[in-house]
C-alpha cells in the first residue's frame, strides 16, 4: 500500500467521520441552518491567505520543475474561483470577513504555518489531507445536488475530473517523497497527516457552535 493510503487507513474513523458528517449531509440536502453555513463559511475563508502561503511554499520547495509547475497552477485556481465563492455567498448570508477565529480554525492555521516552514514532504501532507478528505465528502456518486446556490457550488468546487486529478497528483507526489525519508522524518510527515484529519473533523463539528 502506498504512503497516502497507510496514513488514510490508520486514520479511517476520523475520516470517515468527518466525510459522513451531520454538516456534509445537511450540505448535500441543502437544509443547512443559514446560522451554520455562514459561521462554517466565515471560518473556512481565513484559510485562503495561509493555503496560499502552504501552496507557494510546496512551488518554492518542490525538488522537481514538473511538480513545482503543477503546484503553481493550482495557485491560480484557488486565488480565483475559489475566493470568488467566499465573497459572493458571504455577502449573501451577511457573514464577515474577519469572525472571531474557532478553535479548530486556529489549530489548522497553526498547522499549516508549521507545515509550509518545514519543507516540502511536510506541506504535501497537509494539502494531501485538506484537498482528499474535501474530495470524499463531495464524492457522492448518484446523489442529486441540492437546489440551493450556495450549498450546491461548495460541493462542485470539491469534485470533477480536475479535481480528482489534483488530489492524485498530491497523493503521488507524497507518496514519491516519502520514499527518500529517513525514519524520523517519515513519522514526522504522519503526525502531520493525522493531525490534520482531526482538525477535518474538529471543524466540521465547530460549525455548529453559532
Amino acid at each position: 500500500m502506498s504512503f497516502s493510503g497507510q496514513l488514510r487507513e490508520s486514520s479511517t474513523t476520523v475520516w470517515d467521520a468527518a466525510v459522513g458528517h451531520r454538516f456534509v449531509d445537511e450540505l448535500w440536502t441543502g437544509k443547512v441552518d443559514r446560522a451554520v453555513l455562514r459561521h462554517y463559511l466565515e471560518q473556512d475563508l481565513q484559510f485562503v491567505d495561509a493555503f496560499v502561503a502552504l501552496l507557494g511554499a510546496a512551488v518554492a520547495n518542490a525538488d522537481r520543475p514538473v511538480p513545482r509547475v503543477r503546484l503553481a497552477r493550482q495557485l491560480g485556481l484557488v486565488a480565483g474561483p475559489e475566493n470568488d465563492y467566499f465573497e459572493r455567498s458571504l455577502g449573501e448570508l451577511d457573514g464577515s470577513s474577519t469572525p472571531v477565529r474557532a478553535a479548530p480554525t486556529v489549530g489548522f492555521l497553526e498547522l499549516m504555518d508549521s507545515a509550509r516552514t518545514d519543507g516540502y514532504p511536510e506541506a504535501l501532507a497537509v494539502l494531501v489531507v485538506a484537498e482528499w478528505l474535501y474530495l470524499d465528502w463531495a464524492s457522492r456518486p448518484g446523489t442529486a445536488l441540492p437546489d440551493d446556490a450556495i450549498c450546491r457550488e461548495w460541493i462542485e468546487l470539491h469534485r470533477g475530473v480536475e479535481f480528482e486529478e489534483w488530489v492524485a497528483f498530491l497523493r503521488a507526489e507524497l507518496d514519491r517523497v516519502a520514499d527518500g525519508l529517513d525514519p524520523q522524518r517519515r513519522d514526522r510527515v504522519a503526525a502531520l497527516f493525522v493531525r490534520a484529519v482531526d482538525l477535518e473533523l474538529a471543524f466540521f463539528d465547530a460549525a455548529y457552535e453559532v
